[in-house]
């Protein structure tokens, strides 16, 4: 049997260093990118966001394509992003919404990228929307506008002619509140029976990739729901 690859975006984060670790104990081979190396994965791809958009996705391609020679992914998960809050009248409106772009939708248009040239014909592509940008979010309208950008780009790669390889499918994950270590920090007296773990989302996705049948519909945006600490996810 061949032996299968997953590239992780933002593979050094809560989410993505669970995915790097889960898949790498079925024994996969793991590809991860971030800003630093993730010691668990069998290949990193740094990248310098300081960097231009463009300038990031050639330097990724040519490391990738260096380590790949003629293999390609059974599937990309991008899971790189971050919050950040505000109104427009907020002094840091502008740039909040800035890093919210950078953060979200710079690295998933890369993934999809990436996707065109290093995913399998009919491989599985992952982005992460956030369920909470299916309507407006006047508090955080930079994280709004970035996650419901990254929706509309799962729409359109799911549609004919988008450019993925040939039967390949690409599904967006909209968490809720996920159980990570900054969010139990800075928020010590929240409800966590409703915050979906890390290692319910993994195993989702590893299902998702290994099981075609057990995928959600090519374009889907599923909301991750968990409520007295049981989850499951919702097709919107």
């Amino acid at each position: 049997m061949s032996l299968q690859r997953v590239l992780v975006y933002g593979g050094c984060g809560a989410l993505g260093s669970t995915c790097v670790k889960f898949f790498k104990n079925k024994s996969w081979w793991v590809g991860s990118i971030d800003t630093k190396a993730n010691d668990e994965a069998d290949k990193n791809f740094i990248v310098n966001v300081a960097d231009p958009w463009l300038e990031q996705e050639a330097t990724l391609s040519s490391a990738i394509s260096s380590a790949l020679g003629n293999n390609k992914f059974d599937a990309i998960i991008c899971v790189a992003g971050g919050w950040a809050g505000g109104n427009a009248a907020s002094e840091d409106f502008l740039k909040n919404s800035d890093l919210m772009w950078k953060q979200s939708v710079w690295s998933s248009c890369i993934a999809a990228s990436l996707s065109n040239k290093f995913l399998k014909e009919g491989g599985f592509l992952t982005l992460t929307g956030a369920n909470a940008a299916l309507k407006g979010t006047p508090g955080m309208i930079g994280y709004g506008m970035a996650k419901a950008a990254v929706h509309h780009l799962t729409k359109s790669l799911a549609s004919e002619n988008s450019g993925l390889p040939d039967k390949a499918q690409v599904v967006s994950i909209l968490p809720v509140t996920l159980d990570t270590p900054m969010n139990r920090k800075w928020m010590p007296k929240a409800d966590t029976s409703t915050w979906t773990p890390l290692e319910f989302i993994a195993e989702l996705l590893y299902k998702w990739i290994t099981v075609p049948g057990e995928r959600p519909p090519n374009g889907s945006l599923a909301s991750l729901i968990t409520k007295d600490n049981q989850s499951k996810y919702v097709v919107e």
